[in-house]
């Protein structure tokens, strides 16, 4: 593994990559942007996924976005999905500076809400040439109602994160609740969602349990990543179950991409969603599942 730095519309972001076994700098390799769920950083499921994959042969890179881990970028803990797509790209003009990445053969993979960012990546920058998702969280509207208390419920968090912009613009103070609670109905994620709880799974130093940016709320909850769809035309590949969290908007958003080859690899489960969802970020079982089926698809389509 290699710890390397790139900018990003002016932040400078710090990442990961990852060698593929038996690594030589005078050859050329497919490479594939890696990208984990919201709020998260390049130890958790992105950095996992990019040293399994580079493990297939190729090239990986996880880094944390802006505003998150190591990297720059202000108010901290800012979900903010039009920087993130902006993040994804910049990271592409990145490798193709390096000798060693074929510049013709970069994919992308996304895990979670990763899979939003790197789908509408894709749909937008011709250079990555396939796209794998895993569990990925896609939603809509009417989807964030479900998920964030009705249309009340999306309502008040959009008025707070407008109040918390405000606030930040008029006095430089930043409105925090926390990233994940089991207790606190009032954090980004209420429930026993143990992999960002657990210092064993995904509860790593450089991750903030109880700090997201209140302003994210309305970036977040009016992102809606369908209308991409009609535009992808790259080799589509999206790994999930009945378990994972809205398996329904997965289906739609397969059936919409406009690629000319595309799949849909539906796991099986008997666990309710979301909670396989989690699985996905670290148990063996769905983690070497996904990567196999990402790399057969990266081998035939970079």
């Amino acid at each position: 593994m290699e710890r390397i730095s790139f900018d990003s519309d002016g932040n400078h972001l710090v990442g990961n990559l990852f060698h593929p076994p038996g690594y030589d700098p005078a050859q050329k390799y497919s490479t594939v942007v890696v990208s984990g769920s919201w709020t998260t950083v390049k130890e958790q499921m992105a950095g996992l996924y990019a040293q399994r994959l580079a493990e297939h042969g190729f090239i990986c890179l996880a880094f944390d976005f802006s505003n998150f881990g190591e990297s720059e970028g202000e108010p901290r803990f800012y979900e903010h999905p039009s920087q993130k797509v902006l993040d994804i790209k910049n990271a592409i003009s990145w490798l193709q500076s390096r000798n060693e990445v074929d510049a013709a053969r970069i994919g992308a993979l996304g895990i979670c809400a990763g899979s939003m960012y790197t789908l509408m990546a894709t749909s937008e920058d011709p250079r990555i040439k396939a796209v794998v998702t895993v569990a990925s969280w896609l939603q809509d509207a009417e989807a964030v109602k479900l998920i964030y208390g009705g249309e009340e419920g999306v309502s008040a968090k959009i008025s707070a994160a407008r109040a918390a912009k405000r606030q930040y613009a008029e006095t430089g103070a930043v409105a925090y609740i926390p990233s994940v609670s089991e207790t606190d109905s009032g954090a980004a994620m209420y429930g026993p969602y143990d992999y960002y709880l657990n210092p064993e799974r995904g509860a790593v130093p450089n991750w903030s349990a109880d700090k997201f940016a209140v302003m994210s709320w309305e970036d977040w909850l009016t992102l809606d990543p369908m209308p991409s769809a009609p535009n992808l035309n790259v080799p589509l590949l999206m790994v999930h179950s009945d378990g994972a969290v809205l398996p329904l908007y997965t289906r739609q958003y397969f059936n919409r991409a406009n690629s000319k080859n595309k799949q849909l690899f539906w796991v099986t489960t008997d666990l309710e969603s979301p909670m396989h969802q989690f699985c996905f970020y670290d148990q063996p079982a769905e983690v070497n599942l996904s990567v196999k089926q990402a790399a057969r698809w990266f081998k035939d389509y970079l």
